[in-house]
């Protein structure tokens, strides 16, 4: 079975060093960025650890040598980190997949790796004297400087204050940043593993979405402390400035979750949620409105009312 599917998989490796090589493509490059672990997963799920090594090498080996040698510079030892730093949230992911594991497990495999790798990065890079957070606040001071003093006025923004709080929230980027990377990851690879004819568990329905009703009360206490800390340069103020958004946005989604299922159970048209999304993008006050109906949804059993309601 393994020797049939090695011509097939010799395809996704070409693939691959092609998605490496064009990252230096702009926008292109952020597209192929955001599959590159697809192939990754692909082959590992499909293939034995051998000749997964195999075509993994291969393909690192050709996005090397179409770096290094067609274009140029320092391009192919560039492709080669990118590929190994992504390797071991595919390695984690693969093994999920491959255990024909739930799809959570396979994103918090993905995220929670993914994670890590972001954090050591940035205490690497600040042990070799690099210090990441120091050149995001230059970056953004000179960015600022970029304004007119018209303009400057106009904002009215400490641009100090903002840059620390802007570091002190680099914890809520980096678990985004991870989320919106891994489930992109899962949605291409799953779809693709499935067409292989392999087994790949999907989310759940947006409309069965329920998060953990200790999430409210970690909301609430989060909340509160927001009122009381107000010292920017403690750690309590970082974990609010990052703990509160983020599980705003997860209610607001929770609140979306709320809104397939009424339409569901109703017999209603996807309309009403659909228009729910739209707003929450373009429109700022439904963010807090969904949120307030995510914590509504969670705290009290509005569902199996509706449910009794509708039988």
């Amino acid at each position: 079975m393994q020797e049939s599917r090695v011509p097939r998989m010799l395809g996704v490796s070409i693939i691959y060093a092609l998605l490496l090589v064009s990252l230096i493509v702009p926008l292109l490059g952020l597209a192929s960025l955001f599959v590159l672990l697809v192939p990754v997963l692909l082959l590992y799920v499909r293939l034995g650890t051998k000749s997964f090594l195999i075509h993994y090498i291969g393909a690192l080996a050709l996005a090397y040598v179409l770096g290094s040698v067609l274009i140029g510079g320092w391009l192919g030892a560039l492709f080669v980190a990118i590929s190994l730093f992504l390797l071991p949230p595919a390695i984690q992911m693969g093994n999920q997949y491959r255990k024909k594991a739930s799809a959570r497990a396979v994103m918090t495999a993905g995220v929670l790796t993914l994670l890590g790798e972001l954090l050591i990065s940035l205490l690497v890079a600040d042990l070799l004297g690099l210090n990441p957070t120091g050149e995001l606040k230059q970056l953004m001071r000179e960015s600022f400087q970029l304004y007119s003093p018209q303009m400057q006025e106009l904002l009215q923004l400490d641009i100090e204050t903002l840059a620390s709080v802007t570091v002190q929230m680099l914890p809520l980027y980096m678990i985004s940043i991870s989320l919106l990377y891994i489930m992109v990851s899962h949605t291409v690879t799953r779809r693709l593993l499935v067409r292989y004819g392999e087994q790949a568990a999907a989310f759940r329905p947006v409309k069965d979405w329920m998060l953990p009703k200790s999430f409210v009360w970690i909301y609430v206490l989060a909340l509160i402390a927001e009122l009381f800390v107000q010292d920017s340069s403690s750690g309590m103020f970082t974990i609010v400035v990052n703990l509160v958004p983020l599980l705003s946005t997860a209610f607001a989604f929770q609140g979306i979750s709320f809104l397939f299922f009424t339409a569901y159970t109703k017999g209603w048209n996807k309309a009403l949620p659909i228009t729910g999304i739209v707003l929450l993008f373009v429109f700022p006050p439904v963010f807090f409105l969904l949120s307030l109906l995510g914590v509504f949804d969670v705290s009290f059993p509005i569902r199996d009312r509706m449910t009794h309601k509708g039988s």
